[in-house]
């Protein structure tokens, strides 16, 4: 997935969100930072939302339903994926993946899972914080071996 087709999936699910959450289309332009008229032309399909306003829609409802369904879990992981390629950055404790997620290797305490809906993959360390993200397999099998050799250096 690149930012271009999360922005097309974001503008076909705009109004459900809107409609999930119970704001008016006015509401709705207000909170996103758009005008109700592109609000409009974005529901009907005849316009989108863009990168920045994509953001916005996913920071302020990353609790909604609808965008948990659509991405697989939060969509502040996505955007961040998508924001800064092979992100590496100050990640919470997860749950551990046991909804959207699926082990593909473990080692030394790491496992790096595969997202099932929106195929992103991500390493967890054996406290179930996110090391990094990424889209790019080769990418993470080099960080997973990386994290691991410096958990042999600081062991010996």
């Amino acid at each position: 997935m690149d930012r271009n087709q999360y922005i097309r999936i974001l503008d076909k699910k705009l109004k459900l969100i809107r409609v999930e959450k119970g704001f008016t289309q006015d509401r709705m332009a207000q909170i996103i930072g758009i005008s109700k008229k592109t609000l409009v032309q974005i529901e009907k399909g005849r316009a989108s939302l863009g990168w920045t306003a994509s953001v916005a829609v996913s920071s302020v409802f990353g609790d909604s339903e609808v965008l948990q369904m659509t991405f697989g879990g939060d969509p502040q992981d996505m955007i961040l994926t998508l924001a800064f390629e092979n992100y590496e950055g100050n990640y919470g404790s997860t749950m551990g993946g046991r909804i959207w997620w699926r082990d593909i290797e473990i080692k030394e305490g790491f496992r790096i899972q595969q997202n099932i809906i929106s195929k992103h993959y991500r390493i967890l360390d054996d406290r179930e914080r996110r090391i990094c993200s990424s889209f790019e397999f080769q990418y993470m099998k080099k960080r997973l071996k990386e994290l691991c050799e410096a958990g042999e250096r600081h062991d010996n």
